[in-house]
Parts: C-alpha cells; structure tokens; sequence
C-alpha cells in the first residue's frame, strides 16, 4: 500500500529519510519535513508492507529552470528510499509512480530528478525507471569569509 504521508507520520518518514541521508538526524528531518509536509506543493509517499513502513518517496513542484526540461513547473523527485529487505520487489517504481501521479494532477508535464556522481545504483534506478540523462555536472563552492 502506498499512502500519503500526513503530519502524524513524520517520526517514521524522518527515521526511513536518515538511513537515506545519512548527515541528518531523525530529529532534523523531521523538523524540516514539518514545514514541508502541509505544503501543497510537495508530497511525501509512504510504502507500507503489511503494516511495516519500508519505503518513501519525497516529490516538490520545482518552477526554476531544471535542467533539461521545456515547462514548468516541473515535478521533481527529491528523494527516494526503500530499506534494503524490500529491494527489488517494484515498491520504488511503485512510490515513484505516486509522485508521477501527483505531479500529472498538479499540472505537470515533466518529472526530473538528480543523483549524486558517485551514486551508481540511483543512477541505475533512475534509467530501469524510463528517466534520460539530461547532463552531467560538477557544483562548486568556495568559502567567502
């Protein structure tokens, strides 16, 4: 079952969302989720197995230029997460569909997302699941004080 994540989900979408950004405590995530989950603008999905949570989906409405796309806004996969028991089995494609979903009903006709370089197995996921390579490119930051 997949289902929308709701204010009283927040402590296990922040726990899901700390094994997958792993810089970020439970805490911090779920402090930050708080002011993102009640926007109607963003969505969070849940995948559930029986009555075990064991994956998310976190999908925003992005109106900046995103690469590689002609409209906007454009749908965009923040993140997405299923423990790795449950791998394998179709529930990313299945949380990943949601956010296709909500983004179709939000006007949206494009859907983005982004990996880190290194990250091959997202870059995997995100070609089995029909996304094309728009570009490849290295940030930089550089500390001004």
């Amino acid at each position: 079952m997949i289902k929308t994540a709701r204010e009283n989900d927040l402590e296990i979408l922040a726990k899901l969302a700390a094994i997958l950004w792993r810089k970020h405590s439970p805490q911090a995530l779920a402090k930050e989720f708080s002011t993102i989950i009640s926007s109607e603008k963003a969505r969070f999905f849940l995948k559930y197995v029986h009555e075990t949570a064991v994956g998310f989906a976190y999908c925003q409405l992005r109106y900046e230029y995103v690469e590689g796309t002609q409209t906007t806004p454009v749908g965009y996969l923040e993140g997405i997460f299923v423990k790795e028991d449950y791998r394998h089995q179709g529930y990313a494609k299945e949380l990943l569909s949601a956010c296709e979903a909500w983004a179709k009903s939000m006007g949206c006709h494009e859907f983005a997302s982004d990996c880190e370089w290194e990250n091959s197995s997202s870059l995997c996921f995100h070609r089995a699941m029909g996304f094309t390579e728009a570009n490849r490119i290295i940030c930089f930051t550089k500390s001004l004080s």
